[in-house]
Order: C-alpha cells, then sequence, then structure tokens
C-alpha cells in the first residue's frame, strides 16, 4: 500500500513543480513561492506514509484478533463430569479393563487391553511402533476418554474423578524435555511453586544432577536457553527426573527417557530412575529391552493387546516375541562392539604403521649420514667402471667386493633398524652398480673397435690392392 501510495504522491508532486515551474516563468508566480509548494509538498509525504503504515497495522491486528476469538469458541472434548469427585490421595494401583480406543474409525488402536498394575511396582510396555504404548499414557491422563471399557485408579474410575485432582498425582518424564528460557531454579519450581530451595536441593541430589548445576558459574540462576540449548542430554534428563521428584507423584510415567542417550549417560539416569520410583507406580515405555529387565512385569503390546505378559525370565523362557525381540538386539549389540573393536585395532595399525614409516624414515637419513665420509656410491660407480675397462672378469671381483662391503656394513656397530635399512640399500646399490659396469663395458669395447685401438677377437680378412 506504501508503494502505490508513495506513487500516486510522486505523480502529483511532478505535475505540481511543472505547472509551478510554467507559472514561473510565465511571471504569474514567484520564485519564493515554488520553493515554498516545494517545502509543504514535502512535509505533507511523511505524515501520509504514517497513515498508511497505521493501516496496515490495525488491518492485520484484527486478523489475528479473529484467529484468537475463534481458538476462544473452542471446547474441550475431554472435561469433568457434572457428579465428578478430587482424589484426595493415591496408592498407585492402576487397572485397565477391557479398553477399546481408536482415533479412527477404520484403524482401532487399543482392540480389549487389561492389564493391572499393584501399587509400588513397575511395568514396563514394548512392542513395534503403533502398537498402542502412547496411547495407554494419554488414555490414563485423560487426553481422551476409551470408546468402551474401564481405566480405574484405586478403584475409582478415571472419568469420575476431576482431572486435576487425577493429574496431580501423575508425574511424566518424557522423551524431549520441555524447558524455558529461564533460569534451573525456575524451571525446577515449575513442578510446585511452594516447594523451598532445600527441597529442590534434596530432589537434584536424588536425580544426580545437584554438583552439575554448582559447576555452573551462575549455579541455580544458569540460564537454559530456548528450550533447554545450554544443556546436554542427559542434564535435561536429569533435570526432569528431578522436577517429578519434586512433584511427588504417586505414578510415574517415562516415555522412551533414555533412548537418545548414550551408556555411559544412561546408567547415570538409570540409578536416577530406580531412586525416583521407590514406593511408586511406574511404567514405562521402551525399545531398549536392556533397560527394563528389572521391572516387575513386562507387557508386550501388539495390535492393540497384551500379546505377552511376565518377568524378563519368563518372557525369554516362552521363546514368543519378546524372545525374538531379546535377541536381535543382542545380535545387533554384538555386532556393535565386534565392529568397534575392529576399528580400534584398524587405527592401532594405521597408528603403528605411520609410526614405523617415520622411523625408517629416520633410519635411511641416519645411514646417509654415517655413510657419507667413506667412498660414496658414485666413486664405487666409477671404479667398476674402470676396472670394467680392463678386462672381463671385472663385474665379478666388483661382485665379490660388493658382498664383502654388505658384510662389513652388517657387521658394523649400528642399530638395528639402520643396519637392516643400509643393507637393503647396500643391495640395491650393487644391482645398479652392476648394471651400469655391464652396460660400460660394452660401451668401452664398442668405442675400441670404432676407434681401432683394439682389435676384434673374430678373423679379419684384409684385402690387398
Amino acid at each position: 500500500m506504501n508503494t502505490i501510495q508513495n506513487l500516486v504522491f510522486m505523480a502529483g508532486l511532478i505535475v505540481a513543480c511543472f505547472i509551478a515551474a510554467y507559472q514561473v516563468t510565465d511571471g504569474q508566480l514567484e520564485v519564493g513561492k515554488f520553493v515554498t509548494l516545494l517545502t509543504y509538498m514535502t512535509q505533507l509525504q511523511g505524515p501520509l506514509n504514517f497513515f498508511g503504515t497505521f493501516y496496515r497495522m490495525i488491518q492485520n491486528n484484527m486478523i489475528n484478533s479473529e484467529r484468537m476469538l475463534e481458538l476462544f469458541k473452542e471446547q474441550p472434548t475431554v472435561v469433568d463430569a457434572p457428579d465428578a469427585f478430587e482424589l484426595p490421595s493415591c496408592e498407585g494401583d492402576l487397572r485397565y479393563n477391557d479398553v477399546h480406543f481408536t482415533y479412527d474409525t477404520r484403524k482401532p488402536a487399543l482392540q480389549g487391553l487389561s492389564f493391572h498394575c499393584k501399587p509400588g511396582t513397575s511395568t514396563a510396555l514394548v512392542g513395534e511402533s503403533g502398537g498402542g504404548k502412547s496411547t495407554v499414557f494419554r488414555l490414563l491422563f485423560r487426553f481422551y476418554n476409551p470408546q468402551s471399557g474401564s481405566l480405574q485408579i484405586d478403584g475409582h474410575e478415571v472419568q469420575n474423578v476431576t482431572i486435576d485432582s487425577l493429574r496431580r498425582h501423575i508425574g511424566v518424564v518424557p522423551q524431549d524435555t520441555v524447558l524455558f528460557n529461564e533460569s534451573l531454579m525456575y524451571n525446577l519450581k515449575y513442578a510446585r511453586q511452594s516447594a523451598t530451595d532445600e527441597e529442590i536441593y534434596a530432589a537434584c541430589r536424588a536425580a544426580s544432577i545437584h554438583e552439575k548445576i554448582l559447576s555452573f558459574p551462575d549455579g541455580y540462576e544458569t540460564k537454559v536457553g530456548e528450550r533447554g540449548l545450554r544443556l546436554s542430554g542427559g542434564e535435561k534428563q536429569r533435570v526432569a527426573i528431578a522436577r517429578t521428584i519434586i512433584k511427588d507423584p504417586r505414578i510415574i510415567l517415562l516415555d522412551e527417557a533414555t533412548a537418545a542417550l548414550d551408556t555411559e549417560t544412561e546408567e547415570h539416569i538409570q540409578e536416577a530412575l530406580q531412586t525416583l520410583a521407590r514406593g511408586r507406580t511406574m511404567l514405562v515405555i521402551a525399545h531398549r529391552l536392556s533397560t527394563i529387565t528389572m521391572c516387575d512385569q513386562i507387557l508386550v503390546l501388539h495390535e492393540g493387546k497384551v500379546a505377552e505378559k511376565g518377568t524378563h525370565q519368563e518372557l525369554l523362557s516362552a521363546r514368543g516375541k519378546y524372545a525374538g525381540m531379546w535377541k536381535k538386539q543382542v545380535r545387533a549389540q554384538r555386532a556393535a562392539e565386534e565392529a568397534k573393536i575392529l576399528r580400534d585395532k584398524a587405527d592401532r595399525l594405521r597408528r603403528e604403521s605411520m609410526s614405523s614409516s617415520a622411523i625408517r624414515a629416520s633410519g635411511v637419513d641416519a645411514a646417509g649420514v654415517e655413510d657419507s665420509p667413506g667412498s660414496s656410491d658414485e666413486d664405487e660407480r666409477a671404479v667398476f667402471a674402470s676396472g670394467a675397462l680392463v678386462g672381463g672378469e671385472q663385474p665379478q671381483q666388483n661382485g665379490d667386493t660388493n658382498a664383502a662391503r654388505l658384510g662389513s656394513l652388517s657387521m658394523s656397530p649400528r642399530g638395528s633398524t639402520g643396519t637392516l635399512i643400509a643393507a637393503s640399500m647396500g643391495s640395491r646399490t650393487a644391482e645398479a652398480a652392476s648394471g651400469n659396469v655391464s652396460e660400460n663395458a660394452s660401451i668401452a669395447q664398442r668405442e675400441s673397435l670404432r676407434s681401432g685401438a683394439v682389435r676384434s677377437p673374430s678373423p679379419v680378412q684384409e684385402h690387398r690392392d
């Protein structure tokens, strides 16, 4: 809009300038009035641009306000029942009875899911993706209501309990921890605003992160950055565990809390989770089966229902789906370990080869320095060549001399590496010298025959006139 407005204004200014210039040349208008006209037009352009910008801002704000009012009109699909009551206390007894649920009527998510979690026990949910593991958590947290069946907590139907009182007794440690761009103390107190500093410190000690926070320059007042950007994955997970300890719930939901962590960090997180799970009911979603071997019961979900149930040893003895998944993961872990060993071995051999090459190069330099005071290779080749001109038996003598030289070289008081390298270089020099001797002898004989200094050994008949 400002562009069109400026074009119109500039067009009007040009027309006004042409008219005023014509009147000045015709004597109808003075030059001072022409300058006054240009000044007024220039001062008028700023307010007009402001009104155009202000109108555009009002228009955009009105559109955003309409969208916000549309959000206010949205009604939640899960609300408290008219006769719902608050859950004052919770022991952590969970029971799913023939629960059916679907996001889309064409593909059910849960089909008759039934299991029981006793207070203070840990239950693991495993299975392929899309088996309904996350749906179990969403139904318990009252994000959705099941189509049929019942979900009970301490013998009460969750639909008869208020949502706020239910969620007050549930703590979640997600895979991706959500942190605000504030201090660590602010993020920790988000779980319970009334928590004291001593309670915060005790929870961080239980989560094995108190000492790490104190090592930061600002301690608990350290800014974590947007979504916890300044913290590592393990530190964010331990902050989430400390926040759950501060909330002090009776039911804990772990949704792949250690999936994106390395082995060493995972061990520390597992220790913190064991501290967190004492006396509480814990539900765990895990794809890495090695993290759930100590759970009281393991549920294998397949197509929205429990396919297998039992402890780790019981499921391995049953040789079913869980045993197959365990074998695959053990095989993959073993292959990864073997690949790591081979990679480390290859790196070690590469380092050894590089060091041996450096030693060999230094040995060659040392051998060259020690041989330089005596006869050089070029002098020996000159002697061999001159001996070759005398007779044909000299190359053999040269070979014997070379052998004697190699023998004396091997007996010289040098290091073992330098001796071997010098011997190798000597053998190559001997071969090169013998080749040069033969070649020089043949060249000398051809030159002598051509000049007539030496008679050819073959009988030559002289022609007489």
